[in-house]
C-alpha cells in the first residue's frame, strides 16, 4: 500500500521527474505504430501523465491501487478544468484497481505505465499477471508502453545512497538496502512536510520495494502472453537497450 501515506506530498517530491520526456516518448511511439484515441495509464498516481494526454484530446483512463493518489488526481483535474478546457474529444476517468488484474468494459488502443511503476511488482508471476491483463484489454493492433529500472540502476542506487533533500517546504532522508540475490531494493524514506497554515512539520515514514528483472525475461513473457512485436529501448531514446541502460523502455504490439 505504498504511496497512500504521502499522496498529497507526492507532487512536491516528484516535481523534477521527466514527465515531458515520457510524454514525448509516447508520442514518438504512437507516430510509428498508430496514434490512439483511447489510452489507459496504469499506476497513474496523481495524473501527471494522464492529465496532459487528455488535454491533447485523448480519452484517458487512469488506474491506480491507491484511493489517495486518485483523489489527488481528481482534484488536479477539477482545478485544470476551472482554468481551461481539454482539446476536443479529451476526457478523463479514474478507477481504483490492482494493475495485476485490471479490466475495462471495452478494448483500448494503447496502455502505458511509466515512472518505473512495474518495478513495484516484486514477483515474476505478478509481472506476468499484469502483462496478461494488459494484453486482454488491448484492441487488436494496440500498443503497450512501459519503462522499468534495470538491475544496473538499482545497484547504482544502493551504491550512491543515502540521498538527502533539505528545502523549506519539504525534506527527506532516503536510504536503500539491496538484496543482491533478488535484485530487490528497499527504499526507506523519512519525509518532513511543512504545513503552510502553522509552519509545523509533519513526519511521514515510507518503505517502498522495487525489483529489477532481466530484460530478456520481460521480453519473453510479453511474447508468451501473445504480443506479436516487442521492441526494447534505452533511457527515453529510440535506441536499443544495452548493459549500460538505466531505464529500459518496452513497446509491445498486440
Amino acid at each position: 500500500m505504498a504511496y497512500e501515506k504521502f499522496a498529497y506530498a507526492y507532487d512536491q517530491l516528484m516535481e523534477d521527474m521527466p514527465y515531458p520526456q515520457w510524454l514525448r516518448f509516447a508520442s514518438q511511439i504512437w507516430e510509428k505504430h498508430g496514434k490512439p484515441a483511447t489510452v489507459v495509464d496504469l499506476a497513474c498516481g496523481t495524473g501527471n501523465i494522464a492529465i496532459p494526454l487528455a488535454q491533447t484530446g485523448l480519452r484517458v483512463t487512469g488506474i491506480d491501487l491507491s484511493e489517495d493518489m486518485l483523489a489527488v488526481a481528481r482534484d488536479k483535474e477539477e482545478q485544470i478544468k476551472k482554468r481551461s478546457s481539454f482539446a476536443s474529444g479529451g476526457s478523463l476517468s479514474w478507477i481504483q484497481q490492482d494493475i495485476r488484474e485490471w479490466e475495462l468494459p471495452r478494448p483500448v488502443d494503447s496502455v502505458l505505465s511509466f515512472c518505473d511503476s512495474l518495478n513495484y511488482l516484486t514477483e515474476p508471476e505478478y509481472i506476468v499477471e499484469a502483462f496478461r491483463s494488459t494484453y486482454a484489454a488491448l484492441a487488436e493492433g494496440g500498443s503497450f508502453l512501459f519503462d522499468m529500472h534495470t538491475e544496473a540502476q538499482l545497484k547504482a542506487y544502493a551504491q550512491m545512497q543515502p540521498f538527502v533533500l533539505k528545502e523549506e517546504a519539504i525534506s527527506y532522508i532516503w536510504t536503500c538496502d539491496l538484496d543482491e540475490d533478488r535484485c530487490e531494493l528497499e527504499h526507506d524514506l523519512t519525509i518532513f512536510v511543512r504545513d503552510e497554515a502553522n509552519g509545523a512539520y509533519r513526519r511521514i515514514d515510507e518503505l517502498h520495494v522495487q525489483r529489477a528483472y532481466k530484460l530478456d525475461f520481460l521480453e519473453a513473457e510479453l511474447y508468451r502472453c501473445g504480443f506479436r512485436e516487442v521492441y526494447r529501448y534505452a533511457d527515453f531514446k529510440l535506441q536499443p537497450s544495452d548493459d549500460r541502460t538505466e531505464r529500459a523502455f518496452f513497446v509491445a504490439i498486440k
